[in-house]
């Protein structure tokens, strides 16, 4: 009977123990494989055209490499899975453990749906999978920087091999999606793909990474949070390759420093993957209340705030930048990240849910344990050490990590005039300073000393 491997967040076939257990089950029954993916209507009417068009792209890639293959079926997991093993005779289904909440509960519903035809998970899209790492007591780490050690000392197993000369099925498919039409500047999509941006990362840009990763003025990142999301690539093969540059320096190469500070990268990746398995209400509720509810703005002018960070018209030159990167490639640089979360959350007073609610509908990587955690990290709200009182100065984060104006000038036509480091200040050009630019929607130093005292209240009422 042919073996079905169910494609989730594991869109490769290298290093992907579900998939080789599927084709092993098959070559011991002498039978086919069914690579199969699931498209539900429902998950892709409430997704954007940027990350339709990129999940397009990518099963375009993986149905390549599966010899065109790969069986798509429209409608509800708990429908077409069970349809599929009927339909072939499987003995068991076979895919990558889901962690996040809902692929949780959805694989539960679909379990129950397979009756007596097992679903088997194998691994999982992380190196040490979610809830493995105790502290000593047992219980879930609160902290990074423990939670790192754990992590490093537990380790990991090596990539898994990519089958060779798979038995795959011929199954009537729907066919894979065709992409929206979208304006955003896609990265190519695909496993090959993928790992290609990572040789090139290697060789070229992980020289001198711990220091660039902050610049978004340079090209300092990976970028690889995208194909992590999608499962084009594992992070077994990362920390294997990163192991592999370690034990064989060569002059000019990357620092002990750049390696450890990527590989610390991946950790964090981990943790929030982590918290969300013990909390899975974090995706929405705050893990820490640290204001009292009137603190946080509501009604039309909220609204109106809330729309002009949105488009990138806030006054603040990085902020800005920051969410015009995002509307143009899907992507932001996550120092940027953090600036501009932190301005939503502190300058204009707006629940941190609303903003990670908008970049999920934007970025091509977009989580929702990294999104929803690192948004909570920002706001103050979530574990570790990340208290409400740090406020990051979106003048001063440009002048440090943007310090001659480059990344501000692309992204921010209206002042790509202004010279060097000036651009971050546009507020003091004087008669130079752009008509079609927005003034400064709010006074940050004022909005800093809220922020504060909302604080102070609620500590008050705790």
């Amino acid at each position: 009977m042919p073996a079905v491997h169910w494609f989730r967040r594991d869109l490769r076939l290298a290093d992907n123990p579900a998939f080789a257990a599927a084709v092993d089950e098959a070559r011991a029954a002498g039978d086919e494989v069914v690579g199969l993916y699931v498209l539900d209507p429902t998950l892709w009417r409430s997704s954007g055209a940027p990350r339709l068009a990129y999940l397009a792209a990518t099963l375009a890639a993986l149905d390549r490499a599966c010899g065109g293959r790969l069986v798509v079926r429209q409608g509800a997991a708990t429908d077409v899975v069970p349809a599929v093993a009927r339909e072939v005779g499987a003995t068991a289904v076979h895919m990558t453990a889901a962690t996040e909440p809902y692929g949780r509960r959805r694989d539960a519903a679909v379990a129950a749906a397979l009756g007596e035809v097992p679903l088997l998970p194998t691994g999982s899209p992380y190196a040490v999978g979610p809830g493995l790492l105790t502290t000593r007591a047992g219980d879930p780490f609160q902290v990074f920087t423990p939670f790192r050690r754990a992590w490093l000392d537990h380790g990991w197993s090596a990539p898994a091999a990519r089958p060779r000369d798979v038995p795959w099925a011929a199954l009537p498919s729907d066919g894979t999606p065709r992409a929206p039409a979208t304006d955003v500047a896609l990265p190519e999509a695909g496993e090959e793909a993928a790992l290609s941006r990572w040789a090139d990362f290697l060789h070229d840009g992980l020289a001198g990474y711990a220091d660039a990763r902050d610049r978004p003025d340079l090209d300092g990142t990976s970028v690889m949070s995208i194909p992590l999301k999608w499962g084009e690539i594992h992070p077994r093969t990362l920390l294997a390759d990163l192991a592999a540059v370690t034990a064989r320096p060569r002059a000019g190469g990357p620092s002990g420093d750049d390696v450890a500070r990527f590989r610390s990268e991946l950790a964090w990746r981990e943790f929030h993957a982590d918290v969300l398995w013990h909390r899975p209400d974090a995706r929405t509720r705050s893990l820490r209340e640290v204001l009292p509810d009137d603190a946080w703005a509501h009604g039309a002018a909220a609204d109106e705030a809330f729309d002009a960070w949105a488009r990138g018209r806030t006054g603040y030159p990085l902020v800005d930048a920051g969410m015009r990167q995002l509307l143009a490639t899907g992507w932001m640089h996550n120092r940027v990240r953090m600036v501009v979360a932190s301005f939503l959350v502190k300058d204009l007073h707006l629940p941190w849910q609303r903003g990670a609610a908008h970049f999920l509908a934007h970025l091509l990587d977009g989580d929702v344990a990294q999104n929803q955690l690192n948004w909570q990290w920002v706001a103050g709200t979530g574990r570790d050490a990340a208290p409400y009182f740090r406020v990051f100065n979106p003048v001063t984060q440009g002048e440090k990590f943007d310090p001659a104006g480059d990344y501000v000038r692309r992204w921010v036509p209206e002042l790509r005039h202004v010279t060097g480091a000036a651009v971050h200040r546009p507020w003091d050009l004087g008669l130079e300073r752009p008509d079609d630019y927005p003034d400064r929607m709010v006074d940050h130093a004022r909005e800093r000393e809220q922020a504060l005292a909302d604080l102070q209240r609620g500590k008050a009422t705790r």
